[in-house]
């Protein structure tokens, strides 16, 4: 029995009894059924959009899964053909496969944060001269400030 059905089943009952509405006692009755038939709405419209969000979420990992087997097979081809033109051996010592990759600004400092929910959270210069940041689990607002920085 759905939460829906249960709710009916209770103001039917209400109902069947003939309760006395006018009564202290049948208005706080009446009151709460009618409280349960409103949750039960809620409870089943929140049901219903989680479903579909889930659907949505389905769509896009599928979505993001070809994407990823899209770069990854032009990787690997790109790979390949690095292999066929040029005979080096990526196992020398003196080189190093990362160099010439741009990996970011370097110079730039990540600062690293822990919501009282847990999540820990990096975030740059820019954000903390804004003094604030919002933690993308919880919805908490995090504020700091660079008072205690600028007395160093």
């Amino acid at each position: 029995m759905t939460i829906s059905e249960k709710s009916a089943y209770l103001k039917g009952l209400m109902d069947g009894l003939s309760l006395d509405t006018k009564s202290d006692e049948g208005k706080m009755i009446a009151a709460i059924v009618d409280l349960l038939g409103d949750m039960a709405k809620r409870v089943t419209d929140i049901e219903e959009t989680t479903i579909a969000i889930s659907d949505e979420l389905d769509e896009i990992e599928e979505d993001l899964d070809a994407i990823e087997d899209y770069i990854l097979d032009e990787e690997d081809e790109d790979y390949d053909d690095y292999e066929e033109d040029d005979d080096e051996d990526w196992d020398d010592e003196d080189e190093d496969p990362e160099e010439g990759f741009d990996f970011g600004d370097e110079d730039s400092t990540i600062y690293e944060v822990t919501c009282s929910c847990g999540e820990v959270i990096n975030f740059d210069e820019e954000t903390l001269e804004k003094g604030s940041i919002v933690c993308p689990n919880c919805g908490e607002t995090l504020e700091f400030s660079l008072d205690d920085e600028d007395d160093e």
